[in-house]
C-alpha cells in the first residue's frame, strides 16, 4: 500500500510527464528507490533525498513544501531539510523505517540547528540596533536584475527539466523583500552586486532577521560568513564554513552525530545557508579559484560583491552556477528628501522653520549650468555617504551641511568623499576640554586605529580578531618576543623559589637565570614549530573547564591527550635535563667524558620526570573539558572574557597536578633508576623544590607560549603598547570604538565599519 509520500511523489512525478527513469536521470536518486518510495516499500525519507526529488521535478514552492510534508508525517513542516536547494552528496540507496540511528541523528541536527538559529537572530538583531538601521528608519535599499553577462541560464536558476521555458524571474524589490525575493529562487543561490557604499552589508543583515523569522524547519539557517578571509587554495569552502562557525559559535565545536563536529555535521547536512559577504575583498589573485570552488558545490547560498570584481572572476572563469544575480541601485533625491531632514533638529539659520539639511536639498534638485549632477548628489547616492553625512553634519553640533555645496572647495565627488571620511574620526572622538575616563585623545586614537587598519590590510583579512593582533608583527619578533618574555617569566619564579627554599641568593640568580634562559628558549622554540612554522593561529579555546558537573563531550580523548603530553614532556625534559647536567659538570670543573655522562643521566631522568608529569597533567585537562553552549553570546570580549576563564582555571589545574607529578616523580624515578645510571643520591628538598618550580614554571610558560590568552597578554597588552602601536586599554578602546561605530561587531571579531574606512586609515597610516 503507497504511503502519503509515495502517492504525493507519484502524482507530481506524472503531472510533470516523466517516467520513473527520467527522474532518476535529473535527480540522481535510482529508479529502485524512487519505485519503493512511491509503492509504500520504502520509508522514512530522508531531506536531502526529498530535496534532491522536490529540484528535479522542478517545484513550486507550494508543491515543495506538500512534498516535505508528506516527509515527516504530523509534522507542520516537513522536517529540518533545506528547501530551496540541494543537501549533501547522498547515497543512492535509502534506509529502511526501521533504521532508527538515522531518525535520530536528524533529530539531534535539527535540535542544534533551532539553537543556531535562535543565537544568530539575537546577535545581528543587537547588532542591527547597534548599527542605527531604524533610527529613524531604514535607508532605502533597492535592487534591479544584473546584466545579463553576470547571470546563467534561467532554466539552471529555475532547476527546469530539459526543453522547458525558461523565462526570467522577476527580481526588482526593496529592502523588505529580500528574503521573499530568495525564497521565490528555486536554486536558492542569490549573488548581490553593489558599488562600494550602496548598502549590501546592512541588505545581508536584514536578509538574516527576516529570512529567520519566517523561517520554518525544513529550512536551513542563514548564518553570515565575510568571505575576504578565506583561501580557496589552502581550505576547501565547507571546511571553512566549519571553522567559522567553530568560532564564531563555540558550541558547535562539540561532537557531533558520529565523530565531526556539530559545526560539520551541520554544514555538511545542508542546515546552514551560508550568506557570503564581501566577495571583493577576497585577496587579489583568489577571486578566480574562489570562484571556482563556488561552482564545486551546489550549496545554497547568498553572496555579495562589488560588480567590477565579480564581473573579473566571470570573465577568468564563469558565472556562479545556478545563482540569480540582482544589483543595487543608487538613492535617489526623493529618498534624501525623506531620511536627511528627518534626522536632526537643528535649524537653518535664514529660515528657523526650516531645517538644515532643506536648503541644501532643494540646491540639490536646481539644475546645474552644465547640465551633470552636483558633487554633493552623486556622494549622496550611496548608504555609506549618506550615514557618514549624517554623523558628522547631522548628529554634531555647530556643523552646517551647506558647506558641503562649496564647489571650489569640493570640486569633485572623490574630494567630497575624501572629507567625510577624513572628518568622520575627529566627528567621533570630539577633543574634550575635561576628559572623562571614557575619552580616548583623538590622534591618539587616529593612529591606533590606523595601524589597526593596516595590519588588516598587510594580513589580508577584514575580521580584526583580538588573538590575532600580535600577528601583524614580524614572525621573528613574535617569537622572540615570547621566548624573552617567557624566559623572564619562568626564571624570575625560579629564582623566588628556589629563595624561598633556603638556597643562597646568588645561587638561586644562577639557577634562575640558567633556568630561565632554557625555558624560554625551549618554549620559543615550541611557539615557533606549533604555529610560526605551520602558519597557524593561536585560537581561543572552544571549550571550557567544569571542576564538577561535567556534561557533553569533546572531540579530544584520553589516549590522544596522554600521548601528545608524555612525547612534549619528554622533549623538554631530554634537552632541559642534558643542559642542566652540562652546567653542573662544568661548574664542577668535570671533564667532558664526565660532563656527556651527567648530561644523558639527568637527560633520561628529566625526561621521564616530565613526559609523565606532562602526559598526565594534558589528560586530566582533557577529563575536565566541556563544550560551551551553541546559545552562548558571542562577542569579542565574551571570547576574551571565557578564554581568559578557561586558561585561568587550567593555570589552577596544571601547576598543582604537573608540580605534584614531577616532584613525586623525581623521586620515583631516582629509585627505579638507581644502580643502572650510577649514583642518584635522593634528596626530598630538591624533589619538592623541582616539584614546585616546574608545576609553576611549566604552566606560565605553556600559558604564555600555547594559549590566546596568553599571547594577548604579552603582545596586545605589552608589546604592542610599549611600542606605540596601541593602547595599553586594548580591550577598552575596542569595545569604546565599538560603541562609537568606527567598527562592527561580526560573531568573535571586529570588522571596520566599512572596508573604505579601513583602506582610507590604512593609507592615511602608511602615509604617517
Amino acid at each position: 500500500m503507497a504511503s502519503e509520500f509515495g502517492t504525493v511523489l507519484r502524482r507530481l512525478r506524472e503531472r510533470a510527464g516523466l517516467t520513473q527513469e527520467e527522474l532518476e536521470r535529473r535527480s540522481g536518486i535510482s529508479v529502485s528507490t524512487i519505485r519503493g518510495l512511491e509503492n509504500g516499500r520504502r520509508g522514512n525519507p530522508r531531506m536531502t533525498t526529498v530535496q534532491k526529488l522536490a529540484d528535479a521535478l522542478a517545484l513550486n514552492r507550494a508543491d515543495r513544501e506538500e512534498l516535505l510534508r508528506a516527509a515527516v508525517p504530523g509534522h507542520p513542516d516537513g522536517g529540518a531539510g533545506a528547501p530551496g536547494g540541494p543537501g549533501p552528496e547522498e547515497p543512492a540507496s535509502e534506509p529502511s523505517a526501521a533504521q532508527h540511528p538515522a531518525s535520530a541523528t536528524e533529530r539531534a541536527l535539527a535540535d542544534a540547528a533551532e539553537q543556531l538559529a535562535k543565537a544568530v537572530a539575537a546577535r545581528w538583531l543587537r547588532e542591527e540596533e547597534q548599527r542605527r538601521v531604524q533610527d529613524p528608519f531604514p535607508l532605502p535599499v533597492r535592487w534591479k536584475a544584473a546584466c545579463r553577462t553576470l547571470t546563467d541560464h534561467w532554466a539552471n536558476i529555475r532547476r527546469l527539466p530539459p526543453g522547458a521555458a525558461s523565462d526570467p524571474l522577476d527580481l526588482s524589490g526593496g529592502l523588505d523583500d529580500i528574503a521573499d525575493t530568495y525564497r521565490s529562487i528555486p536554486s536558492g543561490r542569490l549573488v548581490v552586486l553593489g558599488r562600494s557604499g550602496s548598502g549590501k552589508t546592512i541588505l545581508t543583515l536584514r536578509f538574516v532577521l527576516d529570512h529567520l523569522k519566517s523561517r520554518t524547519p525544513a529550512e536551513p539557517v542563514p548564518v553570515i560568513f565575510s568571505i575576504g578571509a578565506w583561501d580557496p587554495t589552502a581550505i576547501t569552502l565547507r571546511d571553512w564554513l566549519t571553522e567559522r562557525l567553530t568560532r564564531d559559535h563555540p558550541g558547535t565545536a562539540a561532537r557531533g552525530p558520529g565523530r565531526a563536529s556539530l559545526a560539520a555535521a551541520l554544514v555538511d547536512s545542508g542546515r546552514v545557508l551560508p550568506v557570503l559577504d564581501g566577495f571583493d575583498e577576497v585577496a587579489d589573485g583568489l577571486r578566480r579559484p574562489a570562484l571556482e570552488a563556488l561552482n564545486a558545490t551546489t550549496l545554497p547560498l547568498v553572496l555579495t560583491s562589488r560588480p567590477a570584481e565579480y564581473a573579473a572572476a566571470v570573465e577568468e572563469t564563469d558565472v556562479l552556477t545556478a545563482a540569480a544575480p540582482i544589483e543595487l541601485t543608487d538613492l535617489t533625491l526623493d529618498d534624501l528628501d525623506h531620511y536627511l531632514p528627518r534626522t536632526t533638529r537643528k535649524s537653518d539659520r535664514s529660515d528657523p522653520a526650516a531645517g538644515a539639511w532643506d536648503s541644501v536639498l532643494k540646491k540639490l534638485r536646481e539644475p546645474s549650468p552644465e547640465g551633470t549632477a552636483a558633487p554633493l548628489a552623486t556622494v549622496l547616492s550611496t548608504p555609506l555617504m549618506v550615514a557618514l553625512a549624517r554623523t558628522v553634519y547631522s548628529d554634531t553640533p555647530g556643523r552646517d551641511p551647506v558647506a558641503l555645496l562649496d564647489t571650489e572647495r569640493f570640486a569633485t565627488a572623490e574630494e567630497l568623499e575624501e572629507h567625510l571620511l577624513d572628518d568622520f574620526l575627529p566627528t567621533v572622538y570630539p577633543p574634550r576640554p575635561r576628559p572623562g575616563p571614557d575619552d580616548w585623545d583623538p590622534d591618539r586614537a587616529r593612529r591606533w586605529l590606523g595601524y589597526l587598519a593596516h595590519h588588516l590590510t598587510e594580513l589580508r583579512t577584514p575580521d580584526l580578531a583580538w588573538w590575532r593582533l600580535g600577528n601583524g608583527l614580524r614572525d621573528s619578533t613574535r617569537t622572540l618576543v615570547t621566548a624573552l618574555m617567557t624566559g623572564l617569566v619562568i626564571g624570575l619564579v625560579d629564582g623566588v623559589v628556589a629563595a624561598a627554599f633556603g638556597s643562597p641568593l646568588v645561587g638561586s640568580l644562577v639557577d634562575g637565570t640558567v633556568v630561565g634562559l632554557l625555558s624560554g628558549f625551549l618554549f620559543g622554540l615550541v611557539h615557533w614549530l606549533t604555529y610560526t612554522v605551520t602558519g597557524k593561529d593561536v585560537a581561543p579555546s572552544a571549550v571550557r573547564l567544569r571542576i564538577h558537573g561535567r556534561t557533553g563531550t569533546t572531540t579530544w580523548t584520553a589516549g590522544p591527550r596522554l600521548l601528545i603530553g608524555t612525547l612534549g614532556g619528554a622533549l623538554f625534559g631530554l634537552a632541559y635535563g642534558f643542559a642542566v647536567g652540562l652546567i653542573r659538570a662544568f661548574a664542577r670543573q668535570a671533564g667532558l667524558p664526565s660532563a656527556l655522562h651527567l648530561g644523558f643521566v639527568d637527560a633520561i631522568v628529566f625526561g621521564l620526570v616530565f613526559g609523565g608529569g606532562a602526559g598526565l597533567t594534558f589528560c586530566l585537562l582533557g577529563l575536565l573539558e566541556t563544550p560551551l553552549d551553541i546559545v552562548s553570546a558571542v562577542s569579542p570580549r565574551s571570547v576574551l572574557n571565557a578564554d581568559r576563564a578557561t586558561v585561568i582555571t587550567q593555570l589552577a589545574v596544571w601547576a598543582p597536578a604537573f608540580g605534584l607529578a614531577v616532584g613525586l616523580g623525581a623521586g620515583l624515578v631516582v629509585h627505579l633508576l638507581q644502580g643502572y645510571l650510577g649514583l642518584l643520591p635522593p634528596d626530598t628538598t630538591a624533589d619538592l623544590m623541582l616539584g614546585t618550580i616546574s608545576g609553576l614554571g611549566g604552566a606560565l610558560g605553556y600559558t604564555l607560549t600555547l594559549t590566546a590568552w596568553g599571547q594577548w597578554c604579552l603582545l596586545s597588552r605589552l608589546w604592542l603598547p610599549l611600542t606605540g602601536r596601541l593602547p595599553w586599554a586594548v580591550a577598552a578602546f575596542l569595545d569604546d570604538a565599538y560603541r562609537r561605530g568606527v567598527l562592527r561587531q561580526a560573531g568573535a571579531v571586529y570588522q571596520f565599519r566599512h572596508a573604505r574606512l579601513q583602506s582610507h586609515l590604512a593609507e592615511a597610516h602608511r602615509r604617517g
